[in-house]
């Protein structure tokens, strides 16, 4: 990862963001992305090599693996990151958007030049509806993403054992999942921190609404 251009996104996102914007952002960079970074995918690295079915039967682990983890938590939360943060850039590019238009105007009527942005990245106009639809747009993600969570890992948590009988398991087989108190404990702690960047999204659309 080249962390400068990285570095350059953030101050980016930081810089045209309201105080709400800018908590959000250090939510979802220190408590989400460092934690998913350092040590959520460490403790996921394991769990199709340690889930042990009590059956030698070739084949039952791997379906039984599949039905109860359709989809890896670790992937679901790289989508989930990759899904959030891309609309903030989006109000980056509109102010970019901005500044060149602002250049070539001044480049192209010279002394006759009249200024169209004082402020490109002032919050008004179209720039104020495209910062609107982004924190709809990432409140709208992380909820989402919370209901497939909940759907595939009821009450966002995983059990010890797992009972299996599709074929080609011969009988019903027991399951046992690679460290699951760790596991929930993640799981949970993620489910939070996405409920709080939910939460000041909508607080944050709520003060823009009300400011304009």
């Amino acid at each position: 990862m080249n962390w400068g251009v990285f570095e350059g996104l953030l101050s980016g996102v930081n810089k045209y963001s309201t105080a709400f914007g800018r908590v959000w952002l250090s939510v979802v960079f220190i408590f989400r992305l460092l934690v998913y970074l350092v040590a959520a995918e460490r403790v996921w690295s394991d769990d199709h090599k340690d889930f042990d079915c009590n059956t030698q039967q070739p084949g039952c682990t791997n379906v039984c693996f599949d039905h109860f983890f359709p989809v890896s938590h670790i992937r679901l939360w790289a989508l989930q990151l990759i899904l959030v943060t891309c609309p903030s850039l989006l109000v980056i590019m509109h102010v970019a958007y901005r500044e060149a238009r602002e250049q070539r105007l001044r480049e192209t009527k010279g002394d006759n030049y009249r200024c169209i942005y004082p402020n490109p990245g002032k919050k008004r106009g179209g720039l104020w509806w495209t910062y609107l639809l982004s924190l709809t747009f990432k409140a709208s993600v992380d909820v989402v993403f919370l209901y497939i969570f909940f759907r595939f890992y009821r009450n966002y948590t995983l059990p010890r054992v797992v009972k299996c009988e599709l074929p080609p398991c011969p009988n019903v087989v027991d399951c046992f999942i690679s460290r699951p108190t760790e596991k929930n404990i993640f799981t949970l702690f993620m489910v939070v921190t996405t409920c709080i960047c939910v939460v000041l999204n909508l607080i944050e659309a709520t003060y823009l609404i009300g400011k304009r």
